[in-house]
C-alpha cells in the first residue's frame, strides 16, 4: 500500500513539473513573439529613418508615400486616428459604463446571465462586417438627416461602428470591477438612507474607478488599432484636423494609421523601397502610442486600486 502511495505521489510530482515547464514555455513564447514583433518594426523603421528625417516624419503635415511628390508626414494619419478614437469614445465610454452599472447594480442574477453573454457577442462580430454595415446602412441613414451632408466615406459612421465594437470591452471590464466592490459598502450606504442610484454612482463607481479607467484605456487602445472598419468606412484621405471646424472633419473622409498601413501593404510598392519601409515606421508609431496608453492604464490601476479585506 505504501509503494502504491509513493508511486501515486511521484506521478503527481512528475505531472506538476511537466505542467510547470509547459506553462513557462507558453509564457516565454508570448514574450518572444512580442520581442520579435518589436524588433521587426525597429529594424525596418531604422532603415526608413536613415532616408527620411524623423523630424519630417513626426511633424510633416502631408502624407503621400506612393504619389509624386512623395511626402512622409505622419501627422495627418495621427489626426485621422484621433478623430475616429474620440468619436468612438464619445459613444462607447458612457454607454459601456451605464450598461456596466445596470448589470452590476440593477439587473437580477438571471437577467445578468443572459444579458452579459448577449452583449459580448458584439465583440465576436468580424470587424469587416462592422465596416460594410457602416458603409451600406449607417452612412445613408446619417445622410438622410436634414442639414447633414456626408461624404460616401466619412469619419462619423466609422466612429459610430468602432464605438459599438468596443462597448463590450468597456461594459464587461467595468462590470467586473464593480462586482468586486464588497457588499458591505453598499449595505452601509443603504443603512444611511441612500437610494440605489446614489449607492451606484457615489459609492460603487468611485470604489471601482481604477478598473473602470483601465477598461477605458484598453478600449481606446483597441479603437486606435482598429483596421477594417476605418479602412472600409472612413476612406483613404489623410488630412489634418481643422481647428476652426473640428466637427466638420467627421463628415469627410479621413485616413488612420492602420488604414495607411493596409493601403501601403496592398499597393504595388517594391519590397525594399522607402514607401514600403514607411509601413513599419507607421506601425512603430502606433505601437508606441498604444504601449504608452497601456502603461498609463497600469499606473492608474496600481495607483488607485482599492484593496478590501
Amino acid at each position: 500500500m505504501s509503494a502504491i502511495d509513493l508511486s501515486s505521489d511521484g506521478s503527481r510530482t512528475a505531472r506538476g513539473i511537466a505542467f510547470r515547464y509547459l506553462f513557462t514555455l507558453c509564457a516565454l513564447l508570448s514574450i518572444l513573439t512580442t520581442v520579435a514583433i518589436v524588433l521587426t518594426l525597429l529594424l525596418d523603421a531604422v532603415d526608413f529613418f536613415a532616408a527620411v528625417s524623423p523630424i519630417e516624419f513626426l511633424f510633416g503635415t502631408r502624407w503621400s508615400p506612393t504619389n509624386d511628390p512623395v511626402a512622409f508626414g505622419v501627422l495627418p494619419l495621427i489626426s485621422g486616428t484621433l478623430t475616429i478614437t474620440v468619436g468612438a469614445a464619445a459613444i462607447a465610454l458612457p454607454i459601456g459604463l451605464l450598461t456596466a452599472i445596470y448589470l452590476s447594480e440593477y439587473a437580477s442574477s438571471r437577467r445578468r446571465a443572459y444579458l452579459k453573454p448577449a452583449l459580448e457577442v458584439l465583440a465576436g462580430v468580424p470587424t469587416v462586417v462592422y465596416g460594410y454595415f457602416a458603409l451600406v446602412y449607417v452612412t445613408p441613414a446619417l445622410d438622410a438627416i436634414p442639414f447633414v451632408e456626408l461624404s460616401t466615406f466619412n469619419a462619423l459612421s466609422a466612429s459610430i461602428m468602432v464605438g459599438i465594437m468596443i462597448i463590450p470591452m468597456v461594459s464587461s471590464i467595468s462590470e467586473d470591477a464593480m462586482s468586486a466592490v464588497p457588499d458591505s459598502l453598499r449595505q452601509a450606504s443603504y443603512g444611511l438612507g441612500a437610494t440605489k442610484f446614489t449607492v451606484s454612482t457615489s459609492v460603487v463607481v468611485p470604489a471601482a474607478l481604477s478598473g473602470i479607467f483601465s477598461s477605458f484605456i484598453l478600449a481606446l487602445s483597441r479603437a486606435i488599432g482598429e483596421t477594417m472598419i476605418v479602412a472600409i468606412a472612413a476612406g483613404q484621405t489623410p488630412k489634418l484636423i481643422d481647428l476652426t471646424d473640428p466637427a466638420g472633419l467627421f463628415l469627410e473622409s479621413v485616413q488612420t494609421m492602420t488604414a495607411a498601413m493596409v493601403q501601403i501593404g496592398t499597393n504595388d510598392v517594391v519590397g525594399q523601397s522607402i514607401a514600403y519601409k514607411s509601413l513599419f515606421a507607421v506601425g512603430l508609431t502606433l505601437f508606441v502610442i498604444t504601449f504608452a496608453m497601456n502603461l498609463v492604464s497600469e499606473y492608474v490601476a496600481s495607483r488607485y486600486r482599492e484593496v478590501y479585506q
